[in-house]
């Protein structure tokens, strides 16, 4: 059984401005700073922030779902500003999926605007088609929206300068 959820949200940055944050590294440190009730710990376990890098995302106790697992950074394009990750160990793969890929893409919207196009693929083995149910998107919703006020921050900060 193949899936997939999705959620937009506008950014008012420009398109480099988001990408510079979930194009790298900086989006998992600051979902490790700024949503501690969600992220016990995120860390790299392999590689410098390209393509085939892994993180290990602990979860905050009490949180549903799984409590740990390991995502592989599987392709970056600067050009189209796509970022795509994949849980290899752990997490959702333990509850009979065989895929679980989370897509963040930055769209050009104008000058200062841009849209972050968040999206969950999964594919879980027929049997064990009722943990479908587990997938949501709503933690990606809120590390959109984290991303969005930590954004707005730092472009309110620029123009005070």
């Amino acid at each position: 059984m193949f899936g997939e959820v999705e959620h937009e949200l506008e950014l008012h940055v420009p398109a480099s401005e988001a990408w510079d944050l979930f194009g790298a590294l900086r989006i998992g440190k600051l979902v490790e700073e700024e949503m501690p009730e969600m992220f016990q710990k995120v860390e790299i376990t392999e590689g410098d922030g390209g393509v085939g890098t892994v993180l290990k995302l602990t979860f905050a106790p009490g949180i549903p779902g799984p409590s740990s697992y390991k995502e592989k950074f599987t392709k970056i394009d600067n050009e189209k500003r796509i970022k795509e990750t994949e849980i290899v160990e752990g997490g959702y793969l333990d509850f009979g999926f065989t895929l679980f890929r989370v897509r963040f893409e930055v769209v050009e919207k104008g000058e200062d605007s841009s849209i972050i196009k968040s999206t969950i693929e999964y594919e879980v083995k027929e049997e064990e088609a009722a943990n479908a149910s587990l997938v949501s998107i709503q933690p990606l919703v809120k590390i959109v929206q984290v991303a969005k006020s930590y954004l707005q921050r730092n472009k309110a900060a620029k123009e005070a300068n």
